[in-house]
């Protein structure tokens, strides 16, 4: 099978490549990435010396590039996205282009040539939720650039399903954490500060709610749809660790054996959503997929990783360490 991977040098979409390669099946992959902020040719050193690996550096706005790559797949996985919620307070344009007009540009290729797209979604576009979790049906209702310019891409992915029958499928997924994920995210940005004994900065009180899974169970996940997905659906990706922001940089200090004292609570970001949280019934039952990875053993896993990659390190900038919301 011949997939095209969208975003492929970036943080979710390199492990999935690093996973397929190492799957029981003869997968062909081709990755484009602009190298935006996010990306890391890095990601995928492991990949550059197989036969089934090609790297195609593009964007996804560009009609000509993802005609050509899409007529000669078999399926396209789009993890493309600007996808950091700070920068889209700072910026809101390169998310609207990206991931709006970049998923427009890949349905019409697909439309085109009758492939089937998988669609990599986020649980930040049903908003802040108090006590539930989202299943599959709940509302869209994003606050921040960001989840409202996915949650337009969901829109426009369905569109394409009901209008067109084009053969697509989205997939939701709650916080990802684990190797090669950029430093602008909380989990490895802690990890990095901790090594230095630099502060560390946590958003208002610190008390917000995320959904962690380890980012290898996600990519379980989407092969399993790949497979087992029915075209025109939605599956959300859960793995049921809900933490506060607090108690996880607290976690991560305990486990470097790093002191509390590094903690920093800084002034909050607009529209800062209180807690995310997904249902995952239906994919855990209809593509009988489960996560593996015990939260305490994935920080773990993880931690080791940023440790042990100090050559994946200087690819990355500083700026990702310090810089915070702020608008223009």
């Amino acid at each position: 099978m011949r997939i095209l991977v969208t975003g492929g040098l970036g943080f979710i979409g390199s492990n999935f490549i690093l996973y397929a390669l190492q799957s029981r099946y003869k997968f062909k992959i081709t990755n484009i990435d602009a190298c935006l902020p996010g990306s890391n040719i890095e990601n995928v050193r492991e990949a550059k010396t197989s036969r089934s690996y090609n790297y195609v550096r593009g964007n996804i706005t560009n009609k000509k590039i993802i005609d050509k790559l899409v007529s000669r797949s078999d399926l396209v996985i789009n993890f493309a996205a600007e996808s950091h919620v700070d920068r889209s307070i700072s910026d809101p344009l390169p998310f609207i282009n990206s991931n709006i007009h970049g998923v427009y540009t890949i349905l019409e290729a697909i439309r085109k040539y009758k492939k089937r797209l998988i669609q990599i979604s986020t649980d930040e576009v049903f908003g802040s939720l108090k006590s539930s979790s989202a299943t599959e049906l709940y509302r869209y209702n994003p606050s921040s650039p960001y989840a409202a310019s996915k949650a337009a891409a969901e829109n426009l992915v369905n569109s394409y399903f009901t209008t067109y029958d084009c053969d697509v499928i989205t997939t939701r997924c709650t916080n990802n954490y684990g190797p090669r994920q950029s430093p602008e995210k909380l989990i490895p940005k802690t990890i990095l500060l901790a090594e230095q004994n630099k502060k560390i900065p946590i958003y208002g009180t610190g008390k917000n709610i995320r959904d962690w899974i380890f980012v290898l169970d996600h990519c379980d996940a989407i092969l399993k749809i790949l497979f087992k997905g029915k075209s025109g659906e939605s599956y959300n990706i859960s793995a049921n660790n809900e933490v506060s922001n607090t108690a996880i940089v607290k976690k991560i200090l305990r486990i470097m054996g790093k002191s509390e004292d590094l903690i920093e609570f800084i002034s909050d970001r607009p529209g800062h959503d209180f807690r995310y949280s997904l249902n995952s019934n239906k994919t855990r039952k209809k593509i009988s997929w489960r996560p593996t990875h015990r939260f305490e053993n994935g920080l773990e896993k993880t931690i080791d990783w940023y440790q042990h990659n100090k050559e994946w390190q200087k690819n990355v900038s500083n700026k990702m360490l310090t810089t915070f919301w702020k608008t223009r």
